[in-house]
């Protein structure tokens, strides 16, 4: 399997604590429509980081500052919304640190 082209080190990070737990995972391997025009063209969509199949789990992971949280907060809303029976959650790159840590796995940068 290719590496993926992580948009960031948390993402790489994740990856790697995913691979040494043996926790299989897919990137980016979905985007869900939150919003359509009256055209019915999509305007708004979100494509969580990480899939875990075993688990029937996205995770999406974050480093943005806090505003941008909030936005990204705002459509983890909306999926949640129009697509209930998908389960997401988002983790904060202190949260896959604090991981690691917890669990003596060393997340080089």
């Amino acid at each position: 399997m290719r590496t993926p082209r992580f948009a960031n080190d948390a993402e790489r990070e994740c990856a790697r604590l995913l691979d040494f737990y043996g926790v299989s995972w897919e990137y980016e391997p979905r985007t869900f429509a939150l919003a359509e025009g009256e055209d019915g063209r999509i305007t708004e969509a979100f494509t969580p980081d990480f899939y875990l199949p075993e688990q029937d789990l996205y995770v999406e992971v974050t480093v943005m500052k806090q505003a941008l949280v909030t936005r990204k907060k705002r459509k983890l809303r909306k999926l949640r919304q129009r697509y209930p029976d998908v389960k997401v959650k988002l983790f904060y790159r202190r949260d896959i640190e604090r991981l690691a840590r917890r669990y003596g796995l060393h997340l080089a940068s």
